[in-house]
């Protein structure tokens, strides 16, 4: 089982979300905390893979299109740090 940890800016600005994309991340909270980067590797509509240039070090799955979270992995694996939902801007 994976720790699931959420920084405190992502609490504050929660409200902010769009509701469905809110849904869409606690289904995602919820596969992470089950079954870790295996089971996002397993349901493509997530494209989770790594950044690179300034979020060198950070990954990134869709909640659909626009939105994405932004994690870190720490401690070997077993614990995901969320930095941020934001829309992604092309």
């Amino acid at each position: 089982m994976w720790q699931l940890y959420e920084k405190k800016s992502l609490l504050k600005k929660i409200d902010k979300i769009p509701k469905h994309i809110l849904k869409r991340y606690e289904l995602w909270k919820s596969i992470v905390e089950l079954q870790g980067l295996s089971g996002l590797r397993e349901i493509k509509g997530f494209h989770d893979e790594s950044l690179t240039g300034e979020w060198l070090g950070f990954r990134s799955s869709r909640l659909n299109i626009q939105w994405r979270v932004i994690y870190t992995i720490e401690n070997d694996v077993c614990e995901i740090y969320v930095v941020d939902i934001n829309p992604h801007h092309y």
